[in-house]
């Protein structure tokens, strides 16, 4: 693979103040949980099978960032990685020379190369010293609360051992209602499940552009932005690799999702020598989207990291701006509509009256009973259910605005 061509010009998208950039540039140096996304191109060498020379770098740069720092008995980091590439290696192993759209096809696909996913990262990283453990995700692990916690409770145990954990999609029983999509999102979620401090994005580009260098002689390189500033959304067009399923988009609005928990993140070209050890020493590479927001309580941040919802309730300009001012509860008065169909419990989007989500929470009635009591003061409960569980439809202490 040929090097990503040099921006002649870079771009500094963050205001020119000298303490924000500073801060800026030591959101990587000076972090200590990482999660390093991998994808499909760079792993299976633009599908050729999985590149063993490639793989054995980064496992022997995460191998030398994980060790003890002299004297102290910690680790310098502790890494977690999220690797594509078993669809890619499954299409080679099968002789397929198209990615299939039929979900059966893909699951064989992902079923076979998982195999030699999980083989070569053992090898590797037992190679450099590290214990490796496969652990294999759906997005209904992380929506169910007890399976949220089950899952980050094993990882951090993981680490706590000394063992490097190697995450993907299970791609082999995925459906649509329960998969992330792409890789860069379930890094962004895992980011968000342990906390991590920072999102390593390993691409076959050298960044973030303000246009498509394919394509744009004249593209600008972003060197550091605000990760969900939506100028960046608009640049980043475009989808990824006949391989893989993600785009610079996809790696944007990962950045973004990742950013609430107050992980930065960096995209860098994964063939860039030492790129994970040179990150670690503060040496700018790649697109730096600092991440400047304060990170979410962990309740409220299971509750932003839903992809699919079941429901949404819909309220009027009183209670949206009130919501919008933070520390009201959503109450019956202010509730117009509700959508879909859910059970008491479950976590549900709060729209304004425009339609957008302002909020998600989780909801005291279920959606029969909330229809009822729409623009309904709390004393008619009893009247119109019978019983009266709550006097909000949410809670604020159950509720993450969104916006």
């Amino acid at each position: 693979m040929q090097t990503p061509k040099p921006a002649l010009e870079t771009v500094n998208l963050l205001a020119p103040d000298e303490i924000t950039r500073e801060r800026a540039r030591g959101a990587i140096e000076q972090s200590r949980r990482w999660v390093v996304k991998v994808g499909s191109s760079l792993v299976t060498n633009e599908g050729r099978g999985l590149d063993e020379r490639a793989i054995g770098e980064w496992c022997r740069q995460m191998a030398s960032l994980t060790q003890p720092l002299p004297g102290s008995g910690q680790v310098s980091l502790e890494i977690i990685m999220v690797s594509s590439g078993a669809v890619a290696e499954g299409m080679k192993r099968l002789g397929w020379s198209t990615r299939p759209s039929a979900i059966n096809e893909l699951q064989a696909a992902a079923a076979v190369g998982q195999m030699g996913l999980a083989q070569i990262y053992e090898s590797k990283l037992k190679e450099n010293g590290l214990g490796s453990a496969q652990v294999l995700l759906t997005h209904a692990d992380l929506a169910d609360r007890e399976r949220y916690l089950n899952a980050k409770s094993t990882l951090l145990t993981l680490l706590k051992h000394g063992v490097l954990p190697v995450i993907n999609e299970n791609d082999t029983v995925v459906n649509d209602e329960i998969k992330f999509g792409d890789n860069d999102t379930l890094a962004s979620l895992v980011a968000n499940l342990v906390e991590a401090d920072a999102l390593i994005i390993l691409t076959d580009q050298a960044g973030l552009y303000d246009s498509d260098p394919r394509s744009s002689p004249e593209a600008k390189f972003i060197r550091c932005a605000l990760a969900g500033d939506p100028l960046l959304e608009s640049m980043a067009g475009g989808a990824g690799s006949s391989l893989g399923k993600g785009g610079m988009i996809t790696k944007v609005l990962a950045a973004k999702r990742a950013a609430s928990s107050g992980a930065s993140t960096v995209i860098a070209w994964g063939r860039e020598p030492d790129a994970l050890i040179r990150l670690a020493r503060g040496e700018s590479l790649g697109t730096l989207l600092w991440a400047s927001t304060p990170k979410l309580q962990a309740k409220k941040q299971w509750m932003a990291d839903h992809l699919q919802l079941k429901g949404a309730l819909l309220v009027d300009a009183g209670a949206a701006s009130k919501l919008k001012l933070g520390g009201s509860s959503l109450l019956p008065i202010g509730l117009v509509g509700v959508q879909g169909d859910f059970s008491r419990g479950e976590v549900v989007a709060i729209k304004d009256p425009e339609g957008q989500e302002l909020a998600r929470g989780l909801s005291n009635y279920a959606s029969a009973e909330a229809r009822l009591l729409c623009k309904k003061p709390s004393s008619d409960f009893e009247s119109i259910l019978g019983y009266t569980a709550e006097d909000e439809i949410v809670h604020r202490d159950n509720m993450v605005l969104m916006r």
